[in-house]
């Protein structure tokens, strides 16, 4: 009896962090039960991405963060794709240190053995935006719906799922259309890592705006102009339904939508 692949370390990421379909997630934890080590390195990699999420971040960071925010929000009015007021213009360490920065896409490739070769796409897996919120206690992830406030700072990370290029950007309840990425003197989408969850460089503080703050994460095979996804993120924005009603834009686009709800002090 040939004993089993060696799960690689990209696939080890993705059942982690529970970003398979169900059936999907069974089956590779039965595969990786199998494997000598398989075990002991999915403890290892959850203990791993525990201790960042549950690692506080230092004082001075949080008091940088709070202070830029505060300086952002009124300069943040004169520029559309900038409303979100840059949470960390500081290096990407602190950025890491004070929020859940990434997985680590390359996980895994110094370890040794056969692996099986990475697929573009998982079946079933769809593109995903994942929020993390600054607390006391450290990153505290969100889920689509939750209750959030001005001042909160989030910070947006996206799984890609084998698609190549996209968009990420919000939509509020005054129905202003920001730009998260790419950089807003970008004309072209970002190219997207394929597989594994990547934060944005910045973190971000919520403006004041009220009702709903709707981040939408726009994904395709082949590169698109910005030009046409951000004129549907502005119609969608005036419309009577901006909360939740799709982009309008033509085959061959795939959408995911992420909803804070925006509550008073």
């Amino acid at each position: 009896m040939n004993s089993p692949r060696r799960t690689p370390g990209w696939l080890l990421e993705r059942i982690a962090l529970g970003e398979l379909p169900p059936t999907e997630l069974a089956a590779a934890r039965a595969r990786l039960a199998l494997e000598p080590d398989g075990p002991a390195r999915l403890a290892a990699l959850e203990a791993d991405n525990h201790a960042l999420l549950e690692k506080p971040p230092p004082a001075t960071v949080a008091r940088e963060v709070l202070a830029r925010a505060a300086q952002g929000r009124e300069a943040a009015k004169e520029r559309p794709w900038g409303r979100f007021a840059p949470a960390f213009a500081l290096v990407p360490m602190l950025a890491a240190t004070a929020l859940f920065a990434v997985t680590r896409p390359g996980a895994g490739a110094a370890d040794t053995g056969a692996e099986v070769p990475e697929v573009t796409r998982t079946k079933g897996l769809m593109p995903q935006l994942v929020v993390h919120r600054q607390g006391a206690a450290g990153p505290e992830r969100l889920a689509d719906g939750a209750a959030a406030a001005a001042g909160d700072v989030v910070q947006v990370s996206y799984v890609a799922a084998g698609r190549r290029h996209g968009v990420i950007l919000s939509v509020d309840g005054r129905g202003v259309v920001t730009v998260h990425a790419p950089d807003v003197s970008a004309s072209a989408p970002i190219a997207l890592a394929g597989s594994g969850t990547h934060a944005l460089p910045r973190a971000y503080a919520l403006d004041d705006a009220p009702a709903f703050e709707r981040f939408l994460f726009i994904t395709s095979d082949t590169p698109f102009a910005l030009d046409e996804v951000l004129a549907a993120a502005r119609e969608a924005a005036v419309s009577g339904d901006a909360r939740t009603t799709p982009l309008a834009l033509p085959e061959g686009y795939t959408q995911v939508s992420f909803t804070l709800e925006k509550v008073s002090p």
